[in-house]
């Protein structure tokens, strides 16, 4: 069961054996659950019989109740969920935690918060060929360089340039190709006009 409110959730763990063995394994339940910062763990459980202590991931392995993080007795947990990474629980009961009455929680790392502070600027567009560019803005703490910065691009070539020495021969020898076509071409229409 999930108990819903504003962003942050809080979970249900119906702590305890049921019937001599757990019905559906506490981390088969939290694999298929997704924690987040700010969410809760509420642990309810019969307060003669049993406890939840928040564990280290090695008192975890071996069911060592002698030194947890914390221990709750009340009956009525609720644990908040306040960083990212794992979080490790076991029964108070070491005959419970031998028979698999533990816990371990993932919490997802809070993606949400990406500096993202409203005063991120994207980097200007280059200024026209030709202009003279102001200098940027200083960093935080250093003063400005004294000028301007000119912007000296190399110049496009000219339209009017002079053709090279090839470039001239080709269109002597394209325009003598022409007009000897020409001449041809005249020349068949006259022997075929008589």
């Amino acid at each position: 069961m999930m108990i819903q409110k504003a962003h942050a959730r809080q979970f249900q763990v119906n702590w305890g054996l049921h019937n001599g063995s757990n019905a559906e394994n506490y981390n088969q339940w939290a694999e298929k659950n997704r924690f987040q910062t700010g969410d809760s763990l509420v642990f309810s459980y019969a307060p003669n019989d049993d406890s939840v202590l928040h564990v280290t991931e090695e008192a975890y392995k071996n069911c060592n109740l002698e030194s947890p993080i914390a221990k709750y007795t009340d009956g009525h947990t609720v644990f908040s969920l306040d960083h990212s990474g794992p979080y490790y629980f076991i029964s108070g009961n070491k005959d419970n935690c031998g028979k698999n009455e533990k816990l371990v929680v993932v919490v997802l790392a809070d993606r949400s918060n990406r500096s993202s502070t409203g005063n991120e600027t994207l980097a200007p567009s280059p200024p026209p060929v030709g202009s003279t560019e102001p200098p940027s803005p200083a960093p935080s703490g250093e003063s400005p360089p004294d000028g301007t910065v000119e912007n000296n691009p190399t110049p496009a070539p000219s339209e009017e340039t002079n053709p090279s020495k090839n470039a001239a021969t080709s269109l002597a020898l394209m325009s003598v190709t022409g007009s000897t076509m020409g001449a041809m071409l005249v020349a068949s229409t006259l022997v075929l006009g008589f």
